[in-house]
């Protein structure tokens, strides 16, 4: 069976183990029934997220001049700390900007590759945990909008990593930690007008993911540099899909791609 699909991050499901879903125009793939079978994934073309159109994507699944211009891919998205929207300030539009600044926010701690802190909309807990990874994670805060969680993450990242080891995560490598003990190690170096934010008593969630087997190597398959490639399905985690062989492929980082997935 072949289908074909235009590339966005995996849709998912937090259950007893993290359930994984693509979308194409004739039907939704459930991709935990696809373990232990052998895949073909094989590019055809592109198709921005931005404009539509033919173009090759340069980043977060847009074209150039989509990145360049459109809202949803302004600095203030990697960067929190630069959002103005509680200002009155636009940067590219100041109605999109207010609607997605302008609500709720997570600092949170989350266990991936080892210890980390990172940002998020409240309503994306916890599909945010499980794209990146995380075996566990909890809520340090939750702010009114996306510039205090910046401006948080901000003072919390020179005493905690803000980044995950994509290598380390798939190989299960991760370095223990105690993240309710961190928590409470990190509450001092909060900055003061963050601090009727913090979350009192925090919950520890554990996500579990579909992995058959963790491979001890792992290397990464591009599109752009091999347009087909094959191999049976050993695990999903994070936005990765794990082969037998220890290829993993970024369904995130190809967002914008459309191809053909054979089973």
């Amino acid at each position: 069976m072949q289908y074909e699909i235009a590339l966005h991050k995996m849709i998912t499901a937090n259950a007893e183990e993290v359930q994984y879903y693509l979308k194409s125009d004739e039907a939704i793939i459930h991709l935990n029934e696809l373990l232990e079978k052998e895949i073909t994934i094989t590019f055809s073309h592109y198709k921005c997220l931005g404009c539509a159109k033919d173009k090759k994507i340069f980043a977060q699944g847009f074209c150039y001049d989509c990145f360049s211009s459109l809202p949803q891919a302004g600095d203030w998205i990697m960067k929190p700390e630069l959002s103005k929207a509680h200002l009155d300030i636009e940067d590219r539009d100041l109605a999109y900007e207010k609607a997605v600044q302008l609500k709720p926010h997570i600092v949170y701690l989350a266990l991936s590759s080892g210890a980390k802190v990172g940002v998020t909309r409240k309503t994306q807990i916890p599909t945010r945990w499980i794209d990146q990874g995380a075996s566990e994670a909890l809520v340090l805060l939750e702010v009114p909008n996306r510039y205090l969680a910046g401006v948080a993450e901000v003072a919390l990242k020179k005493y905690i990593s803000d980044k995950t080891s994509w290598q380390k995560m798939l190989k299960n490598d991760i370095s223990p930690c105690d993240l309710l003990a961190k928590c409470t190690e990190l509450i001092p170096f909060l900055p003061e007008e963050v601090a009727p934010y913090l979350t009192e008593s925090p919950e520890l969630y554990k996500i579990n993911f579909p992995v058959i087997a963790y491979p001890s190597k792992v290397k990464s398959v591009s599109l752009k540099k091999e347009a087909s490639f094959s191999g049976k399905l050993t695990g999903i985690k994070g936005q990765y899909l794990i082969f037998e062989d220890g290829r993993v492929f970024n369904v995130r980082s190809h967002e914008g791609f459309v191809v053909y997935l054979k089973v």
